[in-house]
């Protein structure tokens, strides 16, 4: 009963939603920005119809292989580059995915510049409901844990977590794999749906789209996660009929949404004045049990 065009239109929401949610794990909870995203969603997807074409494991296996794979490499690049700070982390992400992308483009296990072609066609809109579900739910149970709390603790004031005994490394790495982990279940769902995947399609504007989708929604806020990707997904569809303008005007909305309302769509706003970021009420309802936190 829905149309071809709406039903990708959705999917492609609900794959993005799955993105956003955990790139905001790593830079909107922990702080540690990352421009590098796509090439877990690359390597989830890889990974995924290479299982399917030459293992012919079921879906489910499929996914979860992807996943785990990303989540492997998220694990091995987070130990070396997750002690840079800032700009340096950024672009020792940036890096990252550009060898990844020149990987897969001259592997011939991967079909190289010509790309991969004849992917089953798998996922539906049900399946991409289901994942976007089981990805919300299970980063919503590390949030409100304690390992959700060093998060926030680490990107609150990083000297001041090591101090109360936070082994800041061993969490940021985390971090970076439970991202990486989500980004290569969306990868294995993108790959599964449009059945030909190339590395180009996961280059630096995808993960600059994805980081997009967090800033534009709201910065350590889940549902503002969700919005964004929805309006980023949703608006270049909506100015396709002036498809010459429509980066034009996707731009000016980011411009002017940062300019008016910097925190996002759904973050809260920071107090200014003595305290700061310390006045605002989702700093106070972060510290409001100093006992668990000095617990952790």
């Amino acid at each position: 009963m829905i149309s071809a065009y709406y039903l990708q239109v959705m999917i492609l929401v609900g794959i993005n939603i799955i993105m956003a949610t955990s790139l905001n794990l790593v830079v909107g909870y922990t702080g540690q920005l990352s421009i590098g995203h796509a090439a877990f969603m690359s390597i989830g997807a890889y990974t995924a119809a290479l299982v399917t074409l030459n293992l012919g494991l079921p879906f489910a296996l499929s996914l979860l292989a992807g996943a785990f794979v990303a989540m492997l490499f998220g694990i091995l690049i987070g130990m070396p580059t997750l002690k840079l700070k800032g700009d340096y982390l950024a672009i020792a992400t940036l890096g990252f995915g550009e060898i990844v992308r020149i990987v897969f483009l001259n592997l011939k296990i991967t079909g190289g510049a010509v790309g991969l072609r004849g992917i089953p066609k798998e996922t539906t809109l049900l399946w991409v409901i289901v994942a976007a579900i089981f990805t919300l739910f299970i980063l919503k149970r590390v949030l409100k844990s304690r390992v959700g709390r060093a998060f926030i603790a680490i990107r609150e004031d990083e000297t001041a977590a090591e101090t109360m005994g936070i082994n800041s490394t061993y969490y940021k790495v985390l971090s970076f794999g439970v991202g990486a982990f989500f980004a290569g279940l969306g990868g294995g769902l993108f790959a599964h749906y449009f059945r030909y995947i190339h590395p180009n399609s996961f280059g630096f504007m995808r993960s600059i789209e994805q980081l997009c989708m967090v800033v534009l929604g709201g910065l350590g806020n889940m549902t503002g996660a969700i919005i964004g990707a929805l309006l980023v997904t949703s608006i270049p569809e909506l100015l396709r009929a002036s498809a010459e303008y429509r980066l034009v005007f996707y731009g000016a909305i980011l411009i002017i949404m940062m300019r008016v309302r910097p925190q996002g769509i759904w973050g809260e706003k920071v107090v200014a004045g003595r305290g700061g970021w310390r006045d605002s009420k989702l700093f106070k309802r972060w510290t409001n049990n100093d006992r668990k936190l000095k617990g952790l």
